[in-house]
């Protein structure tokens, strides 16, 4: 015997339906960073992920409205930041423009970009290649050096709010 199943509704791939449907499937928080010269630019970015173990590659999307962007690609070279469950200001810092974000916060200068004070874990990589995706681009990263700082949880985000893992280790 089977039961009846609601049908679901069906929607169009507009902005509004997609980034809803996307909100969805939590995420991850990084914030990529370089030294555009001497001056430490960055950004906070949820789409990140790995790519291949061999070579170790892992990938960001960055909008191509991005101010920031065009900067870190000029470096040639970022730093993956990946936050830790305290860190909600830092995304809120990194995701707004025309603030001095590294002046509020602590921070070293890392093989290939600043590294963030207490991340959950960071990666140095060199930009392997980009790709064009629509209203964004695609770059692809080489891991060089990488090293886990917290042994707290990730902060996660789900459906335009923050969250954490609940439970220990």
């Amino acid at each position: 015997m089977t039961d009846e199943i609601a049908e679901p509704e069906v929607l169009r791939p507009d902005a509004v339906s997609f980034r809803e449907v996307l909100g969805h499937f939590a995420t991850g928080i990084t914030v990529i960073t370089a030294l555009d010269g001497d001056e430490p630019v960055g950004l906070a970015v949820n789409s990140f992920t790995s790519v291949s173990l061999d070579p170790p590659l892992v990938l960001f999307c960055a909008a191509k409205s991005s101010t920031t962007w065009p900067r870190i690609q000029r470096a040639g070279h970022f730093t993956v930041n990946i936050l830790d469950e305290h860190q909600e200001h830092v995304s809120k810092l990194f995701s707004t423009r025309d603030v001095d974000r590294f002046g509020q916060l602590v921070w070293r200068v890392g093989a290939h970009g600043p590294i963030l004070d207490d991340v959950h874990a960071w990666l140095d990589c060199t930009i392997e290649a980009e790709h064009d995706a629509g209203d964004h681009v695609i770059s692809i990263g080489r891991v060089h050096e990488l090293g886990i700082v917290a042994d707290a949880g990730p902060l996660l985000f789900y459906r335009g709010r923050y969250g954490r893992l609940l439970g220990g280790d």
